[in-house]
């Protein structure tokens, strides 16, 4: 049943090659204004196989792909799975997709990658909206269950583990509530470790560039922002907390709107696909903050 899962995805997508560098799966649904959809890890577009079509009946072209070394992407060794280099490849991308301006969409480290790309085109951002992410990356230190991904021989035992039950239980614990079957969340695992064990994965998580001017220069490039923005939290997330790292990120956009918090964990895209829909199609329509 997951391997079908896997499969029936796969299939909704087309193969995105990006000259220079390295080549992706992507998904489109529906016709209207854009709406990039940015994953994290352990995750990939697959995240949003919910969202894109909430987006497609809201008049709106959803748009994922997997990063490098994530989902159906390639994987090469030589790669730099820093975030600044995340965010280079974004661009290129979007170039090969033909996407000049669009709303985006930033979830988990693709909050860091995104902000970085908002700095690189802030021209083409129509508006942006925000799920549990970090801004903060100075300070930021990594949620326990993850640390031992960045440790060389550990990370890898830790890694393949994540192709087994075991990543069930870590996204029901900390990701999702109730919902999403387990054959829907053994596939996270399976494309997490499809052909090359993992390896792009541990390399991102040990790239993490939690430096303070890596984070001066992402919110340098918010703080004169001309698109609209909106942020969007799972209130039950216990690691990236509404209290701390929302408000961080509320304070770097200058937002005087509320965070609108919906009950979902982490991975609220499992939980809340129709009201995170429902509120990129209303910013979109209203062009201003929400």
């Amino acid at each position: 049943m997951t391997d079908k899962i896997i499969q029936d995805w796969f299939n909704k997508g087309s193969q995105l090659n990006v000259p220079g560098t390295v080549s992706t799966r992507i998904w489109r649904q529906g016709t209207g204004p854009k709406v990039v959809c940015l994953h994290g890890v352990p995750t990939s577009a697959y995240l949003y196989r919910k969202v894109l079509p909430e987006l497609a009946g809201r008049g709106l072209e959803g748009i994922a792909m997997d990063f490098p070394g994530l989902g159906f992407s390639d994987r090469p060794s030589n790669f730099e799975y820093t975030w600044t280099a995340l965010s280079g490849w974004l661009e290129k991308a979007l170039a090969a997709a033909n996407i000049d301006k669009f709303n985006l969409v930033l979830h988990d480290v693709g909050g860091p990658v995104g902000f970085d790309l908002v700095r690189r085109i802030p021209d083409r951002i129509e508006s942006l909206t925000v799920l549990n992410t970090i801004i903060d990356v100075g300070t930021f230190k990594k949620p326990v269950v993850m640390r031992p991904f960045s440790v060389p021989l550990l990370g890898r035992l830790w890694v393949l583990q994540m192709n087994s039950p075991l990543i069930v239980g870590m996204f029901r614990m900390k990701g999702v509530l109730p919902g999403p079957s387990y054959e829907e969340l053994r596939a996270y695992g399976k494309l997490l470790t499809r052909v090359d064990g993992g390896r792009g994965f541990q390399k991102i998580m040990s790239r993490f560039e939690t430096t303070s001017d890596f984070e001066e220069r992402i919110k340098a490039g918010l703080q004169n922002r001309k698109f609209p923005a909106q942020i969007i939290w799972g209130k039950y997330d216990d690691e990236l907390t509404v209290d701390k790292m929302g408000t961080a990120i509320k304070r770097a956009l200058n937002l005087q709107t509320d965070i609108y918090q919906v009950e979902g964990k982490h991975f609220l895209q499992e939980n809340c696909a129709l009201e995170i829909a429902e509120r990129v199609a209303a910013i979109v329509k209203a062009g201003e903050d929400l």
